[in-house]
């Protein structure tokens, strides 16, 4: 979740516990209330499809990786050395079972890998002559059949992951625009109670990403003041969301 997103829902969770310790039976303060409250339920929803979409995508590169692995060290160099051997009878079949060493993509391994097995089962008869194991040919079939899979669920949790972020947005500058109709009815009713009227902007308020303290490069220090030292302020810039 971005920064600025996270600080807009961080708010609007504040004002919502306000509103709860401060209630307002008016109908424009509970309809505010209750449409604030939809929308931060929303933003939980969205947050862990967010989560749940990259652990997807972590998930589905991880057994990739390790698919790969293993048909490069098991049933592809079973079927490349069995057609060294078959060569003897056919020896364009070497050429056929060479893996190409630029196939560094998922989509150029998954190619070059179910090219070598079709290639096996098409002249199937004369590698089993030389050595070639049908379970050994049948697994890697099975393994690109879960590759496919897996090619699908990082695709889907990267759609998943994309489209929660992108909604995430959204539903925190609604958040914002709902506190923004929040605030005069605020301000109206605690217009003679101050300690509340600052709780009030305290809750409103969305505070902004630290700034660094060091100066822009080629920019030079007013007169009078202290070198930088380049360590970053913290100091955090309080914007109020109403």
């Amino acid at each position: 979740m971005r920064a600025k997103t996270r600080r807009k829902l961080e708010m609007g969770k504040s004002v919502l516990e306000f509103s709860r310790l401060h209630p307002d039976t008016s109908a424009g303060f509970i309809t505010a209330a209750a449409r604030l409250q939809d929308r931060l339920v929303r933003a939980g929803q969205l947050a862990r499809q967010q989560i749940d979409g990259r652990s997807e995508v972590h998930a589905a590169t991880a057994r990739k990786r390790d698919l790969r692995r293993l048909m490069r060290s098991a049933h592809l160099d079973h079927l490349a050395s069995v057609a060294q051997l078959a060569s003897v009878d056919d020896p364009e079949l070497t050429q056929k079972f060479l893996f190409p060493t630029d196939a560094n993509s998922n989509l150029a391994f998954q190619t070059a890998a179910s090219s070598m097995a079709a290639e096996a089962q098409t002249r199937k008869e004369l590698l089993i002559k030389h050595g070639l194991s049908e379970e050994v040919l049948t697994a890697l079939e099975n393994t690109l059949e879960e590759f496919q899979t897996l090619v699908e669920q990082g695709a889907a949790g990267r759609m998943a992951h994309v489209g929660a972020s992108a909604e995430l947005v959204t539903v925190a500058e609604e958040v914002v625009q709902v506190v923004k109709v929040m605030n005069g009815l605020i301000r109206l009713r605690f217009a003679n109670q101050p300690e509340l009227l600052a709780a009030w902007e305290s809750a409103s308020n969305v505070v902004a990403t630290p700034r660094p303290a060091t100066p822009p490069t080629g920019t030079t220090p007013p007169s009078g003041a202290p070198p930088s030292t380049g360590t970053p302020s913290t100091s955090r810039e309080v914007r109020p969301a109403a």
